[in-house]
């Protein structure tokens, strides 16, 4: 086996524990017209970065949460929420996350991400969803 073979077979593997099935769809995609790009972006991102030890792979996924919803990239973000959340995060630490990214990034960028990933961080699954105010702190009417 080839270094590259071996590259991508651990970019396969991290894409896989990542969400099954919706980044390897996008990869198999771009393979259709472009098929070393496709080997590449298995590769480097998948196969070297996200293979190495130093962080787990929910921590990387966070940091690529703050990185798309800075940068504005939502349909990249929103593979890379449920992919979080298919990991383990919970969806507060995703709020989180996506509510400091108007810090270094702006409130319109933070507020599209919030905005486009709705769906996904919804508490409309919980029982009980959190009051708007906190206890005893609502504006009077």
């Amino acid at each position: 086996m080839t270094l590259s073979d071996e590259r991508y077979r651990r970019g396969v593997e991290i894409l896989q524990r990542l969400s099954g099935e919706a980044l390897e769809q996008s990869a198999n995609r771009v393979a259709e017209i472009a098929p070393d790009f496709a080997r590449m972006t298995i590769e480097f991102p998948f196969g070297d970065l996200y293979s190495r030890g130093a962080v787990d792979l929910r921590i990387r996924e966070l940091a690529a949460i703050a990185a798309l919803a800075a940068l504005g990239r939502l349909r990249q973000l929103r593979v890379h929420v449920g992919a979080a959340l298919h990991l383990g995060c919970t969806r507060e630490e995703v709020v989180e996350i996506l509510m400091q990214t108007a810090i270094y990034a702006g409130f319109p960028l933070a507020l599209d991400a919030l905005a486009e990933c709705h769906d996904l961080l919804s508490d409309a699954r919980k029982p009980e969803a959190a009051p708007a105010w906190p206890p005893g702190s609502a504006p009077e009417a």
